[in-house]
């Protein structure tokens, strides 16, 4: 890497400060004048348009449809739902008043009293009960049903500790709501939307991930069951990166939505709600890269392979860029995003380190000699090796390469997953390995009690009841009482 550029945080010196710092130096963000609040750069954003294009293509391949609600929620639509309210009123952020007004005395501005709201506004932490308020008017038959809806949109939840992407008070997301006529689809569409969002974790964003039913505390705020995709980071903690909640009859009610069934009798909706937000990128960032910078799977990269030319003089150039046209025109054709960087006003060592920072999977090179040789040099941001091949059939080895390299990024990181997977039924011993990080399978009772204990005196949460692990009963370690299952335990973002 180009000497100006050597200025990451090694992960193993401060994981977390190299993490902010890789978020400022790719340019992927940056803190804003808002406190907990972030400015998303273009190259930041582009790597959340290339996920919100897959996942928009694949909630529309279930039947779901976009739509928008509005930003400002009634206080006492928030208050319809006791245990929706509950769990968001510490972290709501509320509208009063409509107007500041001039103070030319003290040179700024004040509220205006006079202007103050007769209902306060909650600017939305979700969208649960602006849109049941909605569904009640679109909802009157079962023909009406299923109802499925998907909104991309901001929203605020008031955090004290932030970090960008993890955990910022006001972050971008998508919110699904669907309604259904029995119990049994709604439980079906909220599994089914947790394996869509397992789905692209894995293949799009080469991130093994663990689905599993959260615990009764760690459910959503209203729902009566959460589905979780937990991922591993690279300091073994677990990041929570995708959740679909049933939520049975409890918004339906508080918001009166009934439909006639197929004997003319009324019946409240069951209900779902799904979400995944812009803490992806963050769980990208932390999964696969490296003290480099950034290194992106090939299918979510805004930029797949770059191309260099070193040249000396016009004339050069030109003789190179037409032996390379051919080949950026074929790529495009095949859908493969291409940058040809030209521009004389960097160095070729300053633009291999800033690529390289911001994880570009595929590099290529050409000089003068190259041109002679009919050859070039191309490198691969994943493990960092590069070699001169022949220009000959380099298409057909760039795609080859681009294939081979989100391959190997998934297999990385799942090995890594697999080999901090623990099985655990000694407490002490569990106290002292979870400081190190790692997901510990172990016996629970099932008792809230038993939870808050382990959270209390090691700071890790039960992440899920994981799907993929056959299940034994057992004995609990911390209780020493009879346990159903086994539930990954780890400490967390």
């Amino acid at each position: 890497m180009a000497k100006e550029l050597k200025h990451l945080t090694k992960r193993a010196e401060n994981y977390s400060q190299w993490y902010n710092d890789l978020v400022v130096k790719a340019e992927l963000a940056e803190q804003s004048p808002v406190r907990g609040c972030m400015v998303i750069k273009p190259y930041g954003y582009a790597i959340w348009e290339k996920m919100q294009a897959q996942l928009d293509k694949m909630f529309k391949e279930t039947g779901a449809q976009n739509a928008y609600f509005p930003l400002l929620i009634p206080k006492s639509f928030l208050s319809r739902e006791a245990e929706h309210v509950e769990g968001f009123a510490k972290e709501c952020a509320v509208v009063t008043h409509y107007r500041l007004r001039s103070n030319e005395k003290e040179g700024g501005v004040e509220v205006d009293p006079a202007a103050k709201l007769e209902e306060e506004l909650i600017i939305r932490p979700t969208s649960e009960t602006i849109i049941w308020n909605t569904y009640k008017n679109w909802i009157h038959s079962y023909r009406d049903l299923p109802l499925m809806c998907n909104q991309w949109c901001n929203v605020m939840r008031w955090e004290m500790r932030t970090r960008p992407f993890l955990r910022t008070s006001e972050f971008l997301w998508q919110e699904g709501h669907t309604a259904h006529a029995t119990r049994e689809e709604a439980v079906d569409e909220a599994k089914k939307m947790l394996k869509v969002y397992a789905d692209f974790a894995e293949q799009w964003l080469a991130i093994p991930v663990v689905q599993g039913v959260k615990s009764e505390t760690e459910r959503f705020a209203g729902a009566l069951d959460t589905y979780t995709i937990e991922a591993m980071m690279q300091d073994g903690k677990a990041l929570q990166s995708g959740t679909s909640h049933f939520l049975g009859q409890n918004f339906a009610k508080s918001f009166d939505v009934t439909f006639l069934n197929k004997e003319n009798k009324p019946e409240y909706v069951w209900a779902t709600s799904w979400g995944v937000s812009t803490r992806l990128v963050g769980a990208l960032i932390m999964t696969h890269s490296d003290d480099n910078g950034l290194v992106l799977p090939p299918k979510i990269a805004p930029i797949q392979v770059v191309i260099v030319p070193i040249f000396k003089g016009d004339e050069q150039l030109a003789a190179i860029s037409a032996k390379l046209q051919p080949v950026i025109d074929e790529l495009r054709k095949l859908g493969i995003s291409v940058k040809y960087d030209d521009c004389d006003n960097k160095r070729p060592g300053f633009k291999f380190a800033d690529y390289e920072l911001k994880g570009v999977p595929v590099r290529l090179a050409m000089g003068g000699r190259d041109l002679e040789n009919n050859t070039v040099e191309i490198m691969r941001r994943d493990t960092l090796e590069k070699e001169s091949v022949s220009f000959d059939g380099i298409v057909e080895r760039i795609k080859s390469l681009l294939d081979d390299i989100q391959a190997n990024i998934f297999q990385k990181a799942l090995d890594f997953r697999n080999a901090n997977i623990h099985e655990c039924d000694n407490y002490a011993e569990f106290k002292e390995k979870v400081k190190d990080g790692g997901f510990y399978l172990c016996h629970w009772d099932g008792t809230v009690e038993t939870e808050e204990k382990i959270k209390e005196e090691t700071q890790a949460t039960i992440r899920c009841v994981p799907f993929m692990f056959e299940q034994t009963e057992g004995v609990d370690m911390v209780s020493g009482k009879p346990a159903k299952h086994r539930v990954i335990i780890a400490r967390s973002y």
